[in-house]
């Protein structure tokens, strides 16, 4: 058995190519399947299934199409009722794939259907646990809604058990989720490899003995989560088509003036400092780059379904458009360009200044700060007086934003890059903190 991880960092994902030599099973695919192409082809083996663990929230399923273009057999759990053919599969049936013996294990939690899979080859044996047992945690149980949550947390608890019981020490753990993914009920652990053994040593699903306290602990640390999830599921059950990956031609400037003019949402996606020195008037950022949770923040903060044109260098145009498509957000325009001078000579420009902790010691008093972080992060540490309006809430939220010189920062200075962005093509006058709110301590504030 050989097993081949294709990352989705973007989304804090992983997708597996199981093979024995020469047949395969994909589990947890991500829309753009020409990734797993390139895995399939490179391996030289062929595909004969396709699995999927649940119904996904976090992103759009390439599962059917590649199964489709494979004739593969499609496996999605019975209790499912989706509209496509599929391979219908339960609680403890196996499915033989080559010399390969994939077993589905029920692990309700993440959502009600899920399943985990053991594939077995000879003496080996791997774990594919998808959305449930993850490395150091277990994936979130508050997606389904608030009534189901308490029960599928009781669910997950009992299902990652049962799983260990089914699987042995020495097999290695390969879930989707949990390298960053808000699908996780905790923060990355920052693990790349696990086996069952140890998560038996060090899960807290695991060594938490006491099933209610568990529970508690974590539905009272669970944090909020992209609103493009609502979407992700329903895309899912009625089965997803192929993406467009294709560049569209690039908007004149005309029209690119006159799309801000009537506010629609242009993105740019230079560098945030960049940005702050001039950009179009009205467009907002999002800066594209490693590391940076583009496609988790725009999907969370802009309207969803709204016609989008994203302005920049053509590598990070394709590479936008290609990471929006695995959340459901499909053909956005575009407008190749370095800046504003080569997109739009003579548009309207706009700046603002981009600072560090030392500069925002020297501000009036009476100048607000704007924290951007989630309502968590604040909880457990803000500067003292600053107004706290998490960066996901900010558009519905303007009318609380306190007049003045608004201040803004985060975590890290991405997302208070968005905001200020957000805040100016609103008609305020904005500074962008970009700095790491670690150094805020140090530089001189006073924590709360």
């Amino acid at each position: 058995m050989e097993i081949i991880t294709i990352e989705t960092p973007q989304l804090g994902d992983r997708t597996y190519l199981v093979h024995d030599g020469a047949v395969g099973v994909v589990i947890d695919p991500q829309r753009d399947t020409d990734r797993v192409e390139k895995a399939v082809s490179d391996a030289g083996v062929r595909i004969t299934h396709v699995a999927e663990t649940h119904i996904h929230n976090d992103y759009v399923t390439g599962g059917l199409q590649l199964a489709q273009d494979h004739n593969a057999a499609y496996l999605v759990n019975a209790a499912d009722d989706v509209p496509y053919s599929r391979q219908p599969i339960s609680d403890g049936e196996t499915v033989q794939v080559g010399r390969m013996v994939l077993k589905a294990v029920a692990t309700p939690g993440h959502t009600h259907h899920h399943l985990s899979y053991i594939v077995t080859d000879g003496d080996r044996q791997e774990v594919f646990s998808g959305g449930s047992l993850l490395y150091g945690s277990v994936g979130r149980t508050d997606l389904v809604s608030p009534e189901d949550t308490v029960p599928l947390t009781h669910h997950q608890y009992r299902s990652v058990r049962r799983l260990v019981d089914e699987a042995g020490e020495d097999a290695g753990l390969y879930p989707t989720h949990g390298f960053g993914s808000f699908c996780s009920s905790g923060p990355a652990s920052g693990a790349e490899s696990s086996t069952i053994g140890e998560q038996l040593s060090g899960n807290h699903a695991l060594t938490d003995p006491d099933e209610d306290h568990f529970v508690r602990e974590l539905i009272h640390n669970l944090t909020a989560y992209p609103s493009y999830y609502a979407h992700m599921a329903p895309i899912n059950m009625a089965g997803p088509t192929a993406p467009d990956l294709d560049l569209p031609d690039s908007l004149d400037q005309d029209e690119l003036v006159s799309r801000l003019e009537r506010g629609e949402w242009v993105v740019d996606l230079r560098n945030r400092v960049a940005f702050a020195n001039t950009h179009l008037s009205s467009s907002v950022s999002f800066e594209y780059g490693d590391g940076t949770q583009f496609t988790a923040f725009l999907g969370w903060v802009l309207p969803w379904d709204e016609q989008l044109t994203l302005v920049g260098a053509r590598q990070d145009v394709e590479n936008a458009i290609r990471d929006l498509s695995r959340i459901g957000i499909d053909n956005p325009d575009a407008a190749i360009g370095s800046g504003p001078a080569e997109l739009a000579p003579g548009a309207a420009t706009s700046s603002y200044d981009s600072v560090g902790w030392q500069e925002v010691l020297q501000k009036p008093e009476d100048d607000p700060i704007i924290d951007v972080r989630r309502t968590d992060e604040f909880a457990k540490s803000h500067i003292r007086d600053a107004v706290n309006i998490p960066l996901h809430e900010l558009l519905r939220r303007l009318d609380e934003v306190p007049a003045g010189r608004l201040w803004v920062h985060c975590g890290s200075g991405y997302r208070s890059a968005v905001a200020a962005s957000l805040l100016q093509r609103a008609g305020r006058d904005v500074v962008h903190i970009d700095a790491s709110f670690r150094d805020a301590k140090k530089a001189g504030f006073t924590l709360a």
